[in-house]
């Protein structure tokens, strides 16, 4: 899905073709937290692989709500993990596509020339990465840079909510609230590849996207409310927690799951305060409430790189950004209505 080609940052290249790598590269960084303007495009230095680590020339970035809240540092909760005072790594960005250009000692599955994608812990908005080999995997034939660079965290996401927490079986009906963003939209294409019933939940004007996701139903939420209609459903993925817990609740089944993913909340601990009411109220009744945070792991990435190999998900594109123009991205993403995912090509 998209309309995006293989491009030059891209290309396949063959082991040591092309001129030597230069000792400097562009990248976005940010030396404190704050909005967009915070962003700025500088010439750093550039890495060298370590022990088992590939140094990867990116050809495309995609950013996502998770990466705005890290550029903010709101709410205050996530500066434990990424900086008190300021972002540890000053390269932002997490999921990225592109062409080996080195591999470090130890490292035997990869070699140059080859075309990865995967995620980065010290930033993807920048010509050059060093991952780890086990943070990244083949990009299968006839899948772009730019839509490879789209799936991993998003992806990821929807495929551990649909997989390991809600068990979706074939023959279930699964709403997807927010089933045109991010995670949404990969949500529905991996419900239907377990062989669900899957309504999304999306505004007037996505109606058609996620008719072309392959979902059996859609609800258009200017027109109508999910949580006071007749319709009960066995899975329940909230991506968007427009409703109570106690109203989306009047949607499920009697022993039906709902999985809350939204990261927005208060400005100090986030979504932490219904993440707590929900597990509390798990405890009262047959029903599943159940958030979860998603972790990235080589086995699922290797799982949504054979749903793509064999065309059963593939990545909506909404824009795409030059590098330079990362700021935007991010400003975009942060005003949540993105359709499928935004990517920053290199």
């Amino acid at each position: 899905m998209g309309i995006e080609q293989r491009s030059a940052p891209g290309a396949r290249r063959e082991p040591g073709a092309g001129p030597a790598e230069p000792a400097t590269m562009r990248a976005v960084v940010q030396h404190r937290y704050g909005p967009p303007s915070v962003l700025e495009s500088s010439e750093v230095a550039r890495p060298s692989p370590g022990r088992g680590e590939l140094l990867v020339r990116v050809g495309a970035a995609s950013v996502h709500p998770g990466d705005y809240f890290v550029m903010t540092g709101e709410p205050y909760l996530v500066r434990s993990a990424f900086g008190l005072r300021r972002p540890r790594h000053g390269i932002p960005g997490r999921d990225l596509a592109g062409v080996v250009a080195a591999v470090g000692e130890e490292v035997t599955a990869f070699r140059p020339g080859d075309e990865v994608f995967g995620w980065s812990a010290t930033g993807a908005l920048a010509e050059y990465a060093c991952v780890p080999a086990d943070h990244l995997v083949s990009v299968p034939a006839d899948v772009s840079i730019v839509h490879a660079a789209a799936v991993p965290t998003s992806a990821m996401t929807a495929l551990q909510a649909m997989r390991d927490i809600a068990n979706v079986r074939p023959g279930q009906t699964v709403l997807v609230t927010g089933a045109s963003g991010g995670v949404g939209s990969f949500a529905v294409q991996i419900a239907k590849a377990f062989g669900a019933e899957v309504t999304g939940v999306c505004s007037t004007r996505n109606v058609d996207v996620v008719r072309s996701l392959g979902a059996d139903h859609f609800v258009d939420y200017t027109k109508t409310d999910f949580t006071r209609a007749e319709q009960r459903y066995d899975v329940i993925l909230d991506n968007v927690e427009a409703h109570t817990l106690a109203a989306v609740r009047r949607a499920l089944t009697p022993t039906g799951t709902l999985i809350p993913n939204s990261g927005h909340g208060g400005r100090w601990l986030g979504p932490v305060g219904r993440v707590v009411r929900a597990r509390v109220r798990s405890g009262f009744t047959r029903q599943r409430l159940t958030p979860f945070t998603s972790f990235s792991k080589r086995r699922d990435l290797l799982a949504l790189a054979d749903l793509l190999a064999t065309g059963q998900v593939a990545p909506v594109i909404d824009r795409t950004y030059p590098l330079d123009d990362a700021a935007d991205a991010l400003r975009y993403v942060g005003a949540g209505h993105t359709r499928g995912k935004v990517v920053i090509t290199v």
